[in-house]
Formats: C-alpha cells, sequence, structure tokens
C-alpha cells in the first residue's frame, strides 16, 4: 500500500530564513504579496522589518493585520475582499498558526469564492488559491507544514476543520530567531500542542512509514526543550530544537491525520474560547490513557522516544510512564483544569454532549487507536472536570 506525502514546495530552515522572504518570492515568480499577520507582529516590528526587506528588492506589498487568535468568518472577511479585489499575485503569512490558518482561508476564498462551511470536511479541498508563504513565529502549531487550517463559524461556534492540498503553503521559512519573544504560555500551549500533533500522527489509524519517522524525531526534539523554552524562553538550542520539532510533527500529522485528543479539542475551544493548544493539553493524558490499550506497542514507543522509557522498559512500564509524564508536564508548565480556566461547570457540562456530537462529525477521532462512543467522550469531558 502506498501513501501520498503532500510538503511544501520550498522549505528554508535555519537561523534568520525570514529574511530570505524577497528571494523565495522571486523564485516563484511573484512580486505583489499580501502580508497576513496579527497586531502582534506588528507591534514587535516583524512587518516593518519585513516590508523594509521587501522593498529593498523592488516588492511592493499591503499588510492585512486583522487576524485574531482562534480565527473566524469575520475575521479573514477583509483579507478574502483584498484578494478578490485583485492585485496580489501571493499571501505571507507570519505569525502564530492563527495568521497561517487565515492566510490559507484568505486564499482559497478570495480566489475559489463561497463561503468558509462550503469547504469543511468531508470536503477535500484540492482546489489552488495564491500561493502562500508561511513563516511562523510560534513552535506549535505546524500550520506551515499541514494541508489543514480551522475557522470558526461564528453562526453556530463550530470550529470548521477544512483539508486538502489547496491548504499546503507554497512556501515555509523556519526562523528559530522569530521564536524568542514569545511569553511563557503561548511557549508552553503551543509546545504541548506540537507534542499533540506528534504522539497522534504516530497513533493514528492513518499513520505511515513516513510519518512514524517525523513523528518520532519531533517527539525526542520536543520532549527535550519543552521544558527549557518555557523557562528560558532565551535559550537559542532549544528554541532551535522546538521549532524542528513543532515543524516535524505538522508533516507527521498532515500526512497522517491527527486523532480523539483534536477531535474533542475543537469543540472545547469553541465552546469555552480556550486556546487550541492549551485545550490540546488538558486532554492529552486523558484521552492517552484511554487510548492505550488498543495501541499498547505504539504509546510505549512514544515514551522511549521522549526518553521517558528505556528500551528495558516493557510496554506496560513504559505506558505508565507516559501518563505521569504527561501529567507531570502539565502541572509544570501550569496548564489549568477546565475549572481554573474558568468555565461554568453547568454549562460545561450542559454542553458535554453537543461537544462529544460535534467531535465525532469532524472525523478526527474515527483515527484514534480506539474509535470511541459519544458516551465515551462525554465521560473524557467529565473526568477533565473530576481531576480538578
Amino acid at each position: 500500500m502506498s501513501n501520498p506525502i503532500i510538503l511544501p514546495r520550498i522549505m528554508q530552515i535555519g537561523e534568520g530564513a525570514s529574511e530570505d522572504i524577497a528571494n523565495v518570492l522571486t523564485s516563484l515568480g511573484c512580486s505583489k504579496p499580501l502580508i497576513v499577520t496579527d497586531k502582534v507582529m506588528v507591534q514587535l516590528g516583524y512587518i516593518d522589518s519585513m516590508l523594509v526587506n521587501l522593498r529593498h528588492s523592488g516588492i511592493e506589498s499591503e499588510v492585512y493585520d486583522q487576524t485574531i487568535p482562534e480565527p473566524t468568518n469575520a475575521s479573514i472577511q477583509g483579507g478574502v475582499e483584498l484578494i478578490r479585489q485583485g492585485g496580489f499575485d501571493s499571501i505571507i503569512a507570519i505569525g502564530g498558526g492563527s495568521p497561517i490558518d487565515s492566510a490559507k482561508a484568505i486564499s482559497i476564498l478570495g480566489t475559489q469564492g463561497g463561503e468558509m462551511r462550503e469547504y469543511k470536511v468531508p470536503r477535500i479541498v484540492d482546489e489552488q488559491g495564491l500561493p502562500v508563504i508561511a513563516i511562523p513565529t510560534t513552535a506549535g502549531t505546524g500550520s506551515e507544514a499541514t494541508r489543514v487550517t480551522v475557522i470558526t463559524d461564528e453562526a453556530t461556534d463550530e470550529k470548521m476543520l477544512c483539508m486538502g492540498n489547496g491548504f499546503m503553503p507554497v512556501a515555509t521559512l523556519l526562523d528559530f530567531n522569530l521564536t524568542l519573544s514569545v511569553p511563557a504560555r503561548v511557549t508552553a500551549d503551543t509546545g504541548i500542542d506540537a507534542l499533540t500533533h506528534a504522539i497522534e500522527a504516530y497513533v493514528s489509524r492513518k499513520a505511515n512509514q513516513y510519518s512514524d519517522v517525523q513523528a518520532l524525531t519531533a517527539m525526542k526534539l520536543i520532549a527535550s526543550s519543552l521544558r527549557t523554552v518555557y523557562h528560558q524562553g532565551c535559550d537559542k538550542q532549544a528554541r532551535e530544537a522546538m521549532m524542528l520539532g513543532s515543524h516535524l510533527a505538522g508533516v507527521a500529522f498532515s500526512n497522517a491525520s491527527v486523532a480523539l485528543v483534536h477531535g474533542m479539542s475543537r469543540p472545547l475551544g469553541a465552546a469555552f474560547h480556550v486556546p487550541h493548544g492549551l485545550s490540546n493539553a488538558m486532554l492529552l493524558p486523558a484521552v492517552t490513557k484511554f487510548s492505550i490499550p488498543a495501541a499498547p506497542k505504539r504509546y510505549a514507543d512514544c515514551a522511549r522516544a521522549m526518553a521517558i522509557a528505556g528500551d528495558s522498559d516493557s510496554d506496560d512500564v513504559a505506558n505508565e510512564k507516559l501518563i505521569i509524564e504527561l501529567r507531570s508536564l502539565n502541572s509544570e508548565l501550569q496548564v489549568p483544569t477546565p475549572q481554573q480556566f474558568g468555565i461554568e461547570r453547568d454549562k460545561f457540562f450542559q454542553l458535554m454532549p453537543l461537544m462529544a456530537e460535534q467531535a465525532l462529525a469532524s472525523g478526527s477521532p474515527n483515527n484514534n487507536p480506539v474509535i470511541p462512543t459519544q458516551a465515551q467522550m462525554v465521560d473524557i469531558y467529565q473526568s477533565l472536570w473530576q481531576s480538578a
């Protein structure tokens, strides 16, 4: 059996990679990009530096900086209108996962038309939009290397999973220098998000030899560096390892799919405005414990890749160590429970059946080693509250 592997056409990796943006645009035959970003990137001075860089090479551009965390139909609409008005031949996405996800959606909607809900799973979007050059500034989402975007439908509060080759960036520039200013909380949330991507890609029913190699390497890099970057954000060696690990985790899950954690995380985030990486972190220990019985060897491999279990440990011992480590990581990185996050108990319990229903509808739980029932997902949601 063969597996299709989809990657960005150009990947430039290393310190200062973002400074080569003009050369990358020229190599793609592009000369009028729209820069899609957020207000934080503007305030940090990254956008001014990029504009100077582009002008020095004779490339004029405009900036759309209205993207928001957990992007919505409304937050991307201004960018869509700019593309529909014409004049742009490419999009530069710079920021965390939200600006990059926004840019992917803007690229497709701006050229193909329609509404975002028309492009959500189960539709596979292979139509092409404007080429997207992705420059991540966090080590977590892996969006710069995935054929996935997630946009919230404000009318229903549904986080719409949209997938297909049309969402894959044409080029990716990985410059860990851009992550040095990321606050500890964002570093933690995006870092556990990346670890979740790697673990879920490895245990996914759609895993393949190629994605396995990326996922295991990602786990090794992330597990050895995440605590360091959380406590010592200026550690360049650890930041570089996290950036590469996050990227490889993105490659892995884009070519193998995520599973139950992500399926349950999206509705939790949509209903209670929990940042995506944080909702993944809340769920990862409980979902892993639930899923281990169906894939004990695979999860034990994860523990060994993360160097928390040795070759002499049995799979059962390795998996016990894995659960302990995931809980310990959440504790050290101060991941709150739903209650600690400020979610109202009655509303949480009221919405659990709907969240489970939405999770099933996304398709991600079907990739899990144990394909859960709706009732089992409700039990997992409930366990998050009881762990408070």
